[in-house]
């Protein structure tokens, strides 16, 4: 099995993001894009694209096509991106808890057999 999302407390994460005045929240995205990649083949291009005005959006948009394949489709592309950009620190918080909860769920899942 392709290594998966990890399962990070929503809490720390929020916490950790206002400590550092937004730096984890960067962090936070790079390491879930590099996850996403990994585990799915999201496709989304390097982080430095974060600091390129204009593109950074595009980005985002691509990042949370990586968000929704880690989901498993609980949270859509869409959402994600309203999420991240309305709610900021609150719509990071519900995005962990998806991906959170989509590990959960894929923990419980059977194995496969081969006969």
């Amino acid at each position: 099995m392709l290594a998966a999302m990890t399962k990070r407390s929503v809490a720390s994460v929020i916490v950790l993001s206002l400590v550092t005045f937004g730096i984890y929240f960067i962090v936070w995205m790079v390491k879930t894009k590099n996850e996403a990649n990994r585990a799915y083949n999201a496709g989304i291009p390097t982080a430095w694209l974060m600091i390129v005005p204009g593109v950074n959006i595009w980005w985002q948009w691509k990042w949370c096509k990586g968000i929704e394949l880690g989901t498993r489709g609980k949270l859509n592309q869409v959402t994600a991106f309203i999420l991240l950009y309305l709610l900021s620190i609150i719509g990071v918080a519900i995005i962990q808890s998806k991906l959170n909860e989509s590990l959960a769920e894929a923990a419980n899942l059977p194995e496969a057999r081969v006969a």
